[in-house]
């Protein structure tokens, strides 16, 4: 499919753009399937390989790399890589479907400006940095430690928002979801139907 699109949303972690994304992919009427990215860190909790990630040695990852086989890819933490592999974007694309992404802030701009015209970027914003830290001790998957890494890193992550095309600020969901549809169903094209 040479005129696939390329849905981007990027946030902090714990500014709900997973939730956002689910949503999405649940509207048929999108023709969306998730890019599953690749990554060189363990699996956290339920995490299945090629269903939340593909799941790679540091070594393969550092490989792929080596061998151009990744669209966009990134050193988030130490030794802790994250990807988009070009063979997930041409699967989605071969099965006339476009691609959604949930993705970290430089994965996204990247993606953005690899395929300008193709690409929607989109930043949810997590009402503010406290909410975010609720959200994320919530979550229960985590340590202290980790958990204030992350914050430490939202904050430089929110100064990107004005860099992509659209920013839903996540404080109410079912609005950031009647948002975000909007936003997609604009891009794509489609008709739209009621959200719910």
């Amino acid at each position: 499919m040479a005129d696939g699109k390329l849905i981007v949303f990027s946030a902090p972690s714990g500014s709900g753009k997973t939730t956002i994304v689910q949503f999405l992919l649940a509207q048929e009427e999108l023709k969306l399937d998730f890019s599953i990215s690749a990554t060189s860190r363990e699996p956290r909790g339920n995490e299945v390989n090629g269903k939340d990630y593909y799941f790679l040695s540091l070594r393969e990852f550092k490989d792929k790399i080596k061998n151009d086989e990744f669209l966009e890819w990134e050193e988030v933490y130490r030794d802790n890589f994250y990807g988009t592999l070009k063979s997930e974007v041409n699967r989605i694309w071969a099965e006339g479907k476009n691609v959604i992404f949930d993705i970290d802030v430089v994965g996204g701009l990247d993606i953005k400006q690899i395929y300008p015209e193709k690409t929607l970027a989109v930043f949810v914003k997590p009402p503010s940095i406290e909410e975010l830290k609720i959200r994320l001790k919530k979550r229960k998957t985590e340590s202290d430690d980790k958990i204030n890494m992350r914050v430490a890193k939202a904050s430089i992550e929110l100064a990107t928002a004005p860099q992509f095309d659209h920013i839903i600020v996540n404080n109410n969901l079912n609005i950031a979801l009647e948002e975000a549809y909007a936003l997609v169903s604009d891009f794509m094209g489609a008709e739209k139907k009621s959200v719910k």
